[in-house]
């Protein structure tokens, strides 16, 4: 007959609790899953579900007793570490937010704003288009499922009771944050620079001929082009989050080996 004192239970429950903080850590920051549009109670089934299949295939890890400060640890330790991967997922998606928000003050748009249902709060018309073109991408590209795939291998890399990340760890997910304000400028500049040339030929206009109204011929006319350059940019756009796409798991990948 099968016997099981308290400490078996307890290692068996801890076996469940550890992975499923880090995978419910991961999934309430992560984009789509973790916005407003999904809810805590979707969130949570999906979070069980992933931890009911990945606990028989993980590696190994310490015993601690699940009712012990040391599990609690443990637990808060997991939470951070699938929430950080989850805000560094987030950082793509807000490359194509501010780029939206530095083109729509270029033609003229900031005013055109909108309530985004994810976040709840309000957003330019533009960024909040880009936002839906590229959670479209994403799930085409099948990037949740290769996030999910990266997560069940960070249990590998970084197991359950790990020291933890160093300074140069964190240190590389500040330079991340950084380039996420580099990424955005270099996809709105197109769209900038001519917009600039344009704003300089109404300059030109106003010296040739003063006494037309350039700003109520202006207004139209940049906000007519920066459109039709946004329309012409929709293309590589797409591309260029592929390789942005392709790059966010580099990173993560490297982030999770390094520890």
């Amino acid at each position: 007959m099968l016997e099981l004192d308290a400490l078996d239970v307890s290692h068996w429950i801890s076996r469940y609790v550890y992975p499923f903080a880090r995978i419910s850590g991961l999934l309430m920051v992560m984009p789509l899953i973790g916005t407003r549009m999904v809810s805590q109670r979707v969130r949570l089934i999906l979070a069980i579900t992933i931890t009911l299949v990945v606990v028989p295939v993980l590696p190994p890890f310490i015993k601690v007793d699940a009712l012990s400060l040391a599990s609690l640890i443990i637990i808060l330790q997991q939470l951070l570490i699938g929430i950080l991967l989850g805000f560094v997922v987030e950082l793509l998606t807000q490359v194509f937010v501010i780029a939206g928000q530095l083109i729509a003050m270029q033609t003229g748009l900031g005013i055109a704003t909108t309530v985004d249902p994810s976040q709840g709060a309000s957003v330019v018309v533009i960024s909040q288009w880009l936002l839906f073109m590229i959670s479209l991408v994403f799930l085409s590209l099948n990037g949740h499922l290769v996030l999910i795939e990266i997560l069940i291998d960070s249990f590998y890399t970084m197991p359950i009771g790990f020291d933890g990340w160093t300074q140069k760890e964190l240190g590389l997910v500040v330079t991340w944050s950084g380039w996420m304000f580099a990424a955005a400028l270099v996809i709105a500049l197109p769209a900038m620079t001519a917009l600039l040339i344009v704003n300089l030929a109404f300059g030109v206009m106003t010296r040739a001929a003063p006494q037309l109204n350039i700003f109520a011929l202006g207004f139209p006319v940049t906000m007519i082009v920066g459109l039709f350059i946004l329309w012409l940019s929709m293309g590589e756009m797409a591309q260029s989050f592929q390789g942005y796409m392709d790059t966010l798991f580099e990173f993560i990948k490297k982030l999770t080996e390094m520890s």
